[in-house]
């Protein structure tokens, strides 16, 4: 079966075309700056050198247009016609708590997914007309939502409740929803074959660590508590994003200096995080030049406080499961910087955490990084969400053909 997978942004487009008989990777592609200026497609066929392109397109229905022609060129592409296409999976980032599972895309589901917009309005929008342009150009085929949200489904009312008048989250939905899931999903499940047990039986920490960055606590197969919350915005320090905090901070800021909630709320997502604190870059890697040959003391800083709040968290995950076999790192920073996982695992040999200095000088290669002798196992599972959206979009499509 071929499957196409399809994660939409504000305007951005990533897609992805599988082949599930062995989970072979054809064709992977990038369309940015939809709606605006500058409009690319970067398009590769696996074993192909990029094929890139730029050309006016006004939005995510011109963009798919784009990703069509460009799987069925016969130069660059794959197939010689969409109709090879037997099924479509679609990130889809918000669905409240109507789905704990990945689901066939039908018009009820559609319903759903435009009721969750007011909890992810960035988000689900964008996603919602993805699904709507394919249905366009390829009706009648079949399409699979999975969810961000939906693997965090498990969590216990006392891991997603807040501490506010409990009618709320009745009257408005105000609960941790946690995102992420389908990366922390992947790395417990790979993680689960690397070390040869049963995931009922492992306790197991991830770290989904990029410019958004979340930890998830996953009990035998199934995530109790993770640290983004009713948005995006809680939890851990990020590139740009705040993370904890008071708030009080948010009224205060906004009566100092006379702007609204919601520019406030601007500023926390987008002029906060790393970039904040360090005034010079969101980008991890700027931040460690800075620090390596600037000696800039805020660039160090605003790695260090990325670092404890990790690291703040995996303490509390180890405490809440009474126990951890394995931490795994993954996202672009979790993946590929070596100082950043020396830096969170540091002072945690007490908790049986030993990372081998070694060992942990790799990049975006899965390996287990800590010393033979540590009580829990360290790793690196490099993500990869768009396999797990082609898994699901596969197993229920052919389900349903039964």
């Amino acid at each position: 079966m071929l499957v196409l997978v399809i994660n939409c942004g504000s305007s951005s487009l990533k897609y992805q075309l599988l082949d599930m008989t062995n989970e072979e990777l054809i064709v992977k592609g990038l369309v940015e700056r939809i709606g605006i200026d500058g409009s690319v497609i970067t398009h590769e066929k696996i074993g192909q050198d990029k094929f890139i392109l730029e050309t006016p397109m006004a939005d995510h229905s011109d963009a798919l247009k784009h990703v069509m022609d460009a799987l069925t060129d016969p130069e660059h592409g794959a197939i010689k016609d969409l109709s090879e296409i037997d099924a479509i999976g679609h990130r889809v980032v918000h669905a409240g708590e109507k789905y704990a599972n990945s689901v066939l895309i039908t018009e009820s589901v559609m319903k759903v997914l435009e009721e969750c917009n007011e909890l992810a309005p960035l988000h689900n929008p964008p996603n919602i007309l993805g699904i709507k342009a394919c249905e366009k150009l390829m009706p009648g085929k079949p399409m699979v939502a999975v969810f961000d949200t939906a693997f965090h489904q498990t969590m216990k009312p006392e891991a997603y409740l807040y501490a506010i008048p409990y009618e709320f989250y009745q009257d408005y939905g105000i609960r941790k929803y946690g995102f992420h899931g389908t990366s922390h999903r992947y790395m417990a499940d790979e993680a689960s074959k690397m070390l040869n047990v049963d995931i009922d039986d492992l306790k197991l920490i991830t770290c989904h660590l990029g410019n958004g960055a979340s930890v998830s606590a996953i009990k035998h197969g199934r995530s109790v508590d993770t640290s983004m919350g009713f948005t995006p915005l809680e939890g851990l320090v990020m590139g740009t994003r705040c993370g904890d905090l008071d708030p009080s901070i948010v009224t205060l800021l906004a009566e100092k200096k006379g702007i609204s909630e919601s520019e406030v709320t601007t500023i926390l997502n987008k002029e906060s995080g790393v970039l904040g604190i360090s005034g010079i870059s969101s980008d991890f890697r700027d931040l460690e030049k800075a620090m390596n040959e600037e000696h800039n003391k805020r660039a160090e800083l605003a790695l260090k406080i990325f670092a404890k709040r990790v690291r703040f968290y995996i303490g509390a995950y180890i405490a809440e499961m009474n126990g951890v076999d394995a931490i795994i790192f993954a996202g672009g920073v979790g993946e590929n910087d070596a100082y950043m996982r020396d830096l969170i695992c540091s002072n945690m040999g007490n908790l049986g955490i030993k990372l081998d200095p070694y060992k942990n000088q790799i990049r975006g290669k899965q390996t287990i990084l800590s010393t033979n002798d540590s009580a829990v196992k360290v790793m690196v599972i490099p993500t990869n969400e768009e396999l797990v959206i082609a898994r699901d979009t596969n197993e229920i499509v052919q389900l349903g053909r039964r």
